[in-house]
């Protein structure tokens, strides 16, 4: 006895809701990526220290400069010759906070300077940040392994 399949032959399938619902989880995934990493720059490797710890809670508002071995200064994947050409990134960034509403002084500019960097540059650059606006200070250091 033959059966015969009532319907058509060919069904074509709607991959709409599969596609949609795939954009959503990269979407959401995306969201969920930590980008505290997106900061760091493998030019610059930390000083060790024995009482550095890592921060307790994410900074609300952070800021981050980094120093590489020769001075020169690393800021929003610009690299910059010295302190002083830092000054239209921070009012750039001062100017941004104001639109906001948000003050520039409860940003936290987290500095990462190379271990081998000369700690007058570090002082340029806290001092050009100061004269702008900015008034907290973070630097970075790796911790030493306590044995």
């Amino acid at each position: 006895m033959k059966i015969k399949a009532k319907g058509p032959e060919f069904v074509e399938l709607d991959y709409t809701p599969m596609i949609d619902m795939t954009f959503q989880l990269i979407a959401f995934f995306m969201i969920l990526i930590n980008f505290s990493d997106a900061e760091v720059d493998d030019r610059v490797q930390l000083p060790s220290s024995a009482i550095a710890k890592p921060p307790s809670a994410p900074s609300e508002m952070p800021l981050t400069i980094q120093m590489v071995r020769d001075g020169k200064i690393i800021m929003n994947a610009q690299l910059l010759p010295n302190a002083e050409s830092l000054r239209p990134y921070l009012k750039n960034e001062k100017s941004v906070m104001e639109l906001k509403r948000q003050n520039p002084k409860d940003v936290n500019i987290i500095i990462r300077a190379h271990k081998d960097s000369k700690t007058g540059l570090v002082q340029q650059i806290i001092k050009v940040c100061q004269e702008i606006g900015f008034e907290k200070f973070t630097l970075r250091a790796k911790s030493e392994a306590a044995y």
